[in-house]
């Protein structure tokens, strides 16, 4: 398996690991437990970060340097529109998403924490979303149906 390869291995890894920090995160601040539910987001943000950037080289090196297109979906039939309507939302809610994690982040940083707890209700789930069906287009793109 050469390096390009492992792209998509590690950027779900990376994904499943930050849907953990953000499930463990919930958890800790219904418990009030404030120092374990910031090390779990700031984890969560670190690790979505590192993300961002093995994902951007991964589609740099593919495109730019190799000249290759994207994955091609194999899959048929019904799975086909549900691949292909995950994988949108995922997109777009990504995108979306991506500025308002960084202001919920800085509210909580600067201690405004009333502006940031109203932020992160709405950040919150769709952010999980979109850690978990980055998971689920992994799946479905490299391991159930992989390109032939």
């Amino acid at each position: 398996m050469d390096t390009l390869q492992v792209f998509p291995h590690v950027n779900a890894g990376l994904n499943a690991l930050s849907s953990v920090f953000l499930l463990c995160g919930l958890v800790f601040i219904f418990r009030k437990d404030v120092r374990k539910h910031r090390l779990c987001m700031l984890s969560a943000c670190f690790v979505s970060g590192l993300f961002l950037i093995c994902y951007l080289t991964y589609h740099s090196l593919r495109t730019y340097y190799l000249g290759l297109g994207p994955t091609r979906f194999t899959g048929e039939g019904v799975i086909r529109p549900i691949y292909f309507t995950i994988l949108t939302s995922h997109t777009i809610l990504a995108a979306l998403v991506a500025p308002f994690v960084l202001v919920t982040l800085v509210r909580a940083l600067k201690g405004k924490f009333d502006r940031h707890q109203n932020l992160a209700r709405l950040v919150y789930p769709i952010w999980l979303y979109v850690s978990l069906t980055g998971v689920a287009v992994y799946v479905l793109l490299y391991q159930i149906y992989p390109a032939r």
